[in-house]
């Protein structure tokens, strides 16, 4: 009987059974996440309605979930709702935590960091703690090892320094440990030394992840990534339950052990979350291409979390409706914003999640669905903090991850990098030729860096700049008005005509010629 009180209060999401998990698997709530929930919201491939005339056009996705409500398989909103509010990586999502944060400074192999210090990734594992309402830091400690494979990560000596320093800080509820992934051993070996909840960056991005996730696909893509957290909690407890003698019974004569049924439970549901996401690629890419069939250029805006890509964009369309927040991890939705080049071209610029240092595969892997609308770009632009004492780090952080997702050469070889807060810096000169300089706060520098986008925008897209003669009593004209992007219109009042200088695709020239010019 003990045994099957424990299924049942720590079964993972079977067929419609959200509702009976146990307490401990409660969703954080809304107070406990920094920002107002109105201020949160972010609308999945939004569009700046201002700045587009029909916006039908983009939204129109009425096939797509018409095939997903005939599959039985997709989930509804409301059961991503339930699957989201459930089964949180228990020790995480209750309440505040008081943080004692531990780095490991490797001193070589090939963990070593090269291209920043302890003390500023310290500083950088703060900052994630402190993103997290009712979360604080407690005491830090930056210790070195040589080991940091092992089970324990340090040496004997480190490790019981540390264990002591822990037991005697008063309040804490926490450790974090500064490494991308603890394996389930050690993390079972750290909370049984320390006796309170260890974290690692995995969890704890997770965890400001959820508390910014808005919309149905964040919700699904946290659900994803938190498999991996939910299948180390299960063998942790399945070790436990070995020790009392019941971790390895048979359930009801079914030749299934207790474990061998939560793991099945747990690729069920992985399974069923992968096919709804499925589902949502199918259907933004049904939205990629009814933009391209309209011929907006798309411009990807990219860079490290809190790099200021809201503020840029906001600041390039004059879209009220963002809200940038000075915040990791603000953004985890695409969403799109119309805005126009000098020459009057609409763009549609997308805004990216953040990327991170030392950001666990698993985690690239659940949003590489979100990330998969880069390479289907017409022109990066990379935007750096470039007050940041690790703005070089970062750049080669998301280059790497850029190189990983495997990115068109043609898009890397195009990308425009943006160096942004030059506010915050004293006559900030850039050695990094072509580099455009800008305050998106201060709106300094936008023009430039308008004019660098359409330039390659034209390059990238194989646009024509052309001089056509229009005759005025036909719809010549508002034909190009509404195909093309009109430059420069000189009247010739006598002969009822004009010159008309445009920018337009080889394909909108071909349908031109064929409407007009067979006449």
């Amino acid at each position: 009987m003990k045994t099957l009180r424990f299924i049942h209060s720590r079964l993972p999401l079977g067929p419609r059974s959200c509702h009976r998990s146990a307490a401990s698997c409660r969703l954080l709530p809304p107070s406990h996440c920094r920002g107002h929930p109105s201020i949160l919201q972010s609308r999945t491939l939004a569009l700046s309605a201002s700045s587009l005339k029909n916006r039908d056009d983009f939204g129109s996705s009425s096939h797509t979930e018409e095939e997903a409500e005939e599959d039985g398989d997709f989930l509804e909103d409301n059961e991503v709702e339930e699957l989201f509010q459930q089964h949180v990586p228990a020790g995480i999502g209750q309440g505040q935590h008081r943080v004692f944060i531990v780095h490991p400074d490797v001193k070589w192999g090939r963990r070593k960091q090269h291209l920043t210090t302890a003390e500023l990734m310290m500083a950088e594992a703060e900052g994630l703690v402190n993103t997290l309402d009712n979360w604080a830091v407690v005491d830090k400690v930056i210790l070195s090892t040589k080991t940091p494979e092992k089970k324990k990560i340090f040496g004997k000596g480190n490790f019981q320094f540390l264990t002591e320093k822990i037991r005697q800080t008063v309040g804490i509820t926490g450790v974090f440990v500064n490494v991308d992934r603890l394996s389930p051993l050690s993390e079972r070996e750290f909370e049984e030394a320390w006796g309170v909840k260890v974290f690692d960056r995995y969890s704890v991005v997770l965890h400001i992840f959820r508390c910014n996730a808005r919309t149905k696909e964040a919700k699904l893509q946290i659900s994803l990534a938190e498999i991996p957290l939910l299948r180390s909690r299960l063998r942790n407890e399945m070790a436990d339950l070995d020790q009392q003698g019941g971790g390895s019974r048979y359930i009801g004569g079914s030749g299934e052990t207790l474990y061998e049924v939560q793991q099945r439970l747990l690729k069920e549901r992985e399974m069923k979350i992968r096919f709804s996401l499925e589902k949502l690629r199918k259907k933004r890419h049904l939205l990629r291409s009814q933009r391209k069939h309209r011929e907006f250029p798309i411009v990807s805006v990219l860079g490290y979390t809190n790099c200021g890509k809201t503020t840029l964009i906001k600041a390039l369309t004059g879209d009220s409706g963002l809200q940038p927040r000075n915040q990791l991890f603000a953004t985890l939705d695409v969403t799109v914003h119309a805005g126009q080049l000098p020459s009057h071209m609409t763009v549609l610029y997308v805004d990216t999640i953040g990327f991170l240092s030392q950001l666990p595969h698993q985690l690239i892997d659940s949003f590489s669905a979100t990330l998969e609308d880069i390479t289907h770009s017409d022109l990066l632009v990379h935007v750096r903090d470039i007050s940041h004492p690790e703005t070089v780090n970062q750049k080669a952080n998301v280059l790497n991850v850029l190189k990983n997702l495997q990115i068109p050469r043609r898009l890397l070889s195009s990308m425009i990098e943006v160096h942004n807060k030059i506010d915050l810096l004293d006559n900030y000169e850039s050695s990094e030729p072509g580099a455009v300089l800008i305050s998106a706060l201060q709106e300094q520098g936008l023009e430039e860096l308008k004019n660098a986008v359409e330039t390659e925008i034209v390059k990238s897209t194989g646009k024509q700049i052309l001089d056509l003669r229009v005759n005025l009593s036909t719809p010549q004209l508002s034909w190009l008005y509404k195909e093309a992007t009109v430059q420069d219109v000189q009247v010739n009042a006598d002969e009822g005509s004009a010159v008309v200088k445009v920018i337009m695709s080889a394909a909108a020239h071909g349908r031109y010629k064929k409407l007009f010019e067979g006449r």
